[in-house]
């Protein structure tokens, strides 16, 4: 094998490792972020009801993003305290960032985070989901 089919074997890799680890953190983190979103557009269409018209869909709406908020909860602390799975998942993805930084570069880094948020983005736009 060849530098250069080492190399690519090893970003290959690298990838990989940098897609599992920050899929498995964004399914936590991914609860957190939502709800902010959830809250705004909350507070927006009942500012925007003013005749109570759509009050009990935005008492289902309040309903799901309490749940949401609790599920992320659950999945990250308990006792109020970091999950040690989920400080794992952090640190490993530093320390996957840096092997990325120190075998490929910098700016393979910043490439491969692109990708990730490309992949992300399209998978969202491909689902047929409802």
């Amino acid at each position: 094998m060849n530098k250069q089919d080492l190399k690519n074997l090893k970003k290959r890799y690298l990838v990989w490792f940098y897609k599992t680890t920050k899929e498995a953190l964004d399914k936590i983190e991914r609860k957190f972020t939502q709800a902010d979103i959830d809250r705004f557009i909350l507070k927006d269409l009942k500012k925007a009801d003013k005749g109570k018209t759509i009050e009990p869909f935005i008492a289902q709406f309040e309903e799901y993003i309490r749940k949401k908020e609790q599920d992320g909860f659950n999945l990250k602390f308990e006792n109020k305290k970091p999950k040690p799975y989920c400080l794992f998942l952090v640190l490993k993805l530093q320390a996957i960032e840096k092997a990325i930084a120190k075998e490929l570069g910098r700016k393979a880094l910043e490439e491969i985070k692109l990708l990730y948020e490309i992949e992300m983005t399209e998978r969202i736009l491909r689902s047929t989901e409802h």
